[in-house]
């Protein structure tokens, strides 16, 4: 994959770990006020944006490990960190929004 095709892929990847991150931050809020079924509702779109931007990542991945060169990009570190946080972020979400459910 040229530089391009790289940089491109990693926009994908930002794009969909931001819509991931947002769609969870507003089923925090839902929860906070009491809003369940729109939180979680919220966290499955939310899970849906992650597939996609992991499904990106796989894509990179596979024609690295069949021994295509994969050029640098800032860009897809960048994605790379994005899709990494919101995967945390995910977990987290679902802890604080149970504790919400609890209270």
């Amino acid at each position: 994959m040229n530089r391009e095709e790289v940089t491109m892929l990693g926009f994908e990847i930002v794009a969909y770990a931001g819509d991931a991150r947002s769609k969870m931050l507003e089923a925090l809020k839902a929860a906070q006020s009491r809003e369940f079924d729109k939180a979680e509702g919220l966290l499955k779109e939310a899970e849906e944006c992650l597939n996609d931007a992991h499904r990106a990542q796989t894509e990179l991945l596979q024609k690295e490990a069949s021994g295509e060169d994969i050029a640098y990009s800032i860009t897809m570190m960048h994605g790379q960190d994005h899709l990494m946080t919101s995967i945390l972020l995910q977990d987290l979400m679902k802890h604080l929004i149970e504790l919400y459910r609890r209270s």
